[in-house]
C-alpha cells in the first residue's frame, strides 16, 4: 500500500503514557477486543473507546489490515528493486507512482532522496515472473532511467514503533 507522505504542516501528535501504551498493544496485536485492549492497559472499556476514537480521528491510527503471509499466496520470491526516473517533473513522478501503484505485485513502495528515486518491495511466484515484472512493467516506463534488482533472503521484523517500557502480556 502507498501511503502519502504526511502534510507538511503536521505535527507530532502529543500522546500520554495510556495512548503510548495503546498503541505498543495494539502494534503487537491489532486483533485485541477493546476489553482486552483495556485490561491490558489499565483503564475502562469507556475509557479506552474514547481514546481510540481520538487515536483514529487524530490520524495517529491510520487503520487495521491483515498481515497476510505472501509465500500462502504462492510469491515465494521477494525482492527490492531500485528505479531511478531520468526526468523529475511533477507529471513524470507521478505517472510512474500510478503504474507502481496499478502493479499487484508490488508491496510496498518508497519515493525516496539520493542517488534512486524509488524502492519497491515485491513479492511474485518465480524468478520468470520477476524478470517480467522488471522487463514489462518498470524499465518500459518513459521516465525509468536505471533498475536494479536485489533478492530477499529473510525478512527481519523490527521492534515497532511504539516503545514498550512495560513487560508483554500474554
Amino acid at each position: 500500500m502507498l501511503d502519502s507522505p504526511p502534510s507538511q504542516n503536521a505535527r507530532p501528535a502529543s500522546l500520554d503514557a495510556v495512548d503510548l501504551s495503546m498503541l505498543a498493544e495494539l502494534e503487537r496485536n491489532g486483533r485485541l477486543t477493546n476489553a482486552a485492549l483495556a485490561a491490558r492497559v489499565g483503564i475502562a472499556e469507556s475509557t479506552c473507546t474514547q481514546r481510540l476514537r481520538s487515536l483514529r480521528d487524530r490520524g495517529v491510527i491510520r487503520g487495521f489490515r491483515a498481515e497476510i503471509e505472501p509465500a500462502a499466496l504462492g510469491l515465494t520470491l521477494q525482492a527490492l528493486i531500485t528505479v531511478r526516473l531520468g526526468t523529475h517533473g511533477r507529471e513524470q513522478i507521478r505517472g510512474f507512482e500510478q503504474r507502481v501503484r496499478s502493479l499487484p505485485s508490488v508491496l510496498t513502495a518508497f519515493h525516496v532522496a539520493g542517488a534512486d528515486d524509488y524502492l519497491l518491495h515485491v513479492a511474485v511466484e518465480s524468478a520468470a515472473a520477476l524478470r517480467e515484472l522488471v522487463l514489462e512493467h518498470l524499465t518500459t516506463h518513459p521516465h525509468v532511467r536505471h533498475v536494479e534488482t536485489q533478492l530477499v533472503f529473510e525478512v527481519l521484523e523490527g521492534a515497532g514503533m511504539v516503545p514498550s517500557s512495560a513487560p508483554r502480556s500474554t
